[in-house]
């Protein structure tokens, strides 16, 4: 059976030791650092359906599917687009 001691000296020891938070560390972006208003811009701009949009090295990667002319299949883009 585990001494609720032993418990509380590991919870105890667990808080001083944790890592600092994400936003407390200089030069580390949060999460969710928000990509929506450039997939708005590029959906916009190529009049595609947007497959994806995330947030690397400060700018923001927006991958649409742009509908063929005629008979042609769609076209996947994959535009970059700084961060604001």
């Amino acid at each position: 059976m585990t001494s609720p001691i032993i418990i509380a000296a590991t919870a105890a020891s667990m808080a001083l030791f944790a890592a600092p938070a994400a936003d407390r560390l200089p030069g580390v972006q949060p999460a969710a650092a928000d990509c929506s208003d450039a997939a708005r811009r590029v959906i916009a701009e190529t009049g595609g359906e947007l497959l994806s949009a995330q947030p690397r090295n400060g700018v923001c990667v927006v991958t649409v599917l742009v509908p063929g002319k005629g008979n042609a299949r769609p076209r996947k883009i994959t535009v970059r687009v700084p961060m604001e």
